[in-house]
């Protein structure tokens, strides 16, 4: 890195793990740049790219709001992941100007006033000179960390993330990962539970029906796309949708536990590539257990010193009790067939060493 960053590291997984609990530990870590769900509001060229980038389109694709998301707040469905959103009195709206993306997650994160940071990284970012995109992300970090107290170590954490490990390493080849995970049945019944799962699985479903060459936006699909759609998942893709359609419509738990496996043994695949001094793994039951442990071990990995005042409020923070084993209460037949499908996730993990036999 050459900037004041002197380490990056993305926490990766499949979300519903833990990380959103884990990005406030380490926001409150003095030496660490936190960095909220970043690249989950920011995903694909030309942003993460190798692509030379001027600094206003750089700044362009920091801006640009994130249609999904937006569509998700005004249908009524937003993720409880989302933090711009639930302040009217702040400038950006999805109704009408969108929310900026670094704005809707990351921002709010580090600052309680996401506006005043956004404008005052304007004028700088824009002035870049032209040079490749991960030479942009790089001295956007610098820029953000100095602008909050001078912190050493950036930290990516994006919770739906581990499908992306292959393009980040090949971006960010000196970029270190922890692979956050948890017990696959109880990952995927947290995901069933969630707006931005069962969407998740929607438009997993709209891409299989339509090919891999859709990106997402109703504009972009022609119309033999669109006969290959049911009505209820074409109304998904409108600027504002029946929140029914989400929250209410009957998705099987196993299949979740389908969706928790493909991703798992996609990204382990990925990991693999990555040198073995440049990733770790994180167990969410072990730092549900011992978070002071558990953190100490991050905080060493990541480059930063482990405080003691940092361990206890992360201990705090994290509390072990009654969110674990939830997947148990499911009526047998249901549970059996959701640990079928969670079946080759949980050999990856095994295999890999992540996991130990039980």
């Amino acid at each position: 890195m050459r900037t004041g960053i002197k380490t990056l590291t993305f926490v990766v997984g499949t979300g519903r793990s833990g990380s959103t609990a884990l990005s406030g530990v380490l926001r409150l870590h003095p030496d660490v740049l936190s960095l909220n769900e970043l690249y989950s509001c920011i995903d694909g060229p030309p942003a993460l790219s190798r692509q030379p980038l001027t600094g206003r389109e750089f700044w362009r694709c920091l801006r640009e709001p994130m249609e999904v998301f937006d569509r998700m707040v005004r249908s009524g469905t937003p993720l409880p992941e989302f933090l711009y959103n639930r302040h009217p009195e702040w400038r950006y709206s999805a109704e009408t100007t969108g929310i900026p993306a670094v704005s809707m997650m990351a921002l709010p994160h580090l600052t309680d006033d996401p506006d005043a940071l956004l404008d005052a990284l304007e004028p700088e970012v824009t002035a870049w000179p032209e040079r490749p995109a991960p030479q942009q992300w790089e001295a956007f970090f610098g820029a953000l960390a100095a602008r909050i107290g001078g912190r050493e170590a950036a930290v990516e954490r994006s919770g739906y993330s581990l499908h992306r490990v292959e393009l980040l390493h090949q971006l960010f080849p000196h970029a270190r990962f922890v692979h956050l995970f948890r017990d696959g049945p109880d990952c995927a019944l947290s995901m069933s539970r969630h707006n931005g799962y069962r969407m998740i699985a929607l438009l997993r479903d709209i891409h299989r029906r339509t090919g891999a060459g859709w990106a997402g936006s109703p504009d972009e699909l022609t119309e033999e796309q669109r006969k290959e759609l049911p009505e209820d998942l074409l109304q998904l893709l409108e600027p504002k949708y029946d929140p029914a359609l989400v929250l209410d419509r009957p998705m099987p738990v196993p299949e979740f536990g389908t969706l928790w496996s493909e991703l798992v043994c996609e990204g382990l695949g990925q990991l693999a590539a990555v040198p073995a001094e440049q990733r770790m793994t994180l167990s969410y039951e072990k730092l549900l257990d011992a978070p002071r442990q558990e953190l100490a071990r991050l905080a060493d990995f990541v480059g930063v010193q482990p405080f003691a005042e940092w361990l206890e409020e992360g201990d705090q923070i994290i509390d072990g009790t009654g969110r674990r084993g939830s997947a148990l209460r499911l009526p047998g037949d249901e549970l059996a067939a959701l640990r079928e499908n969670c079946a080759p996730g949980e050999e990856a993990l095994l295999s890999a060493g992540a996991r130990t036999a039980r």
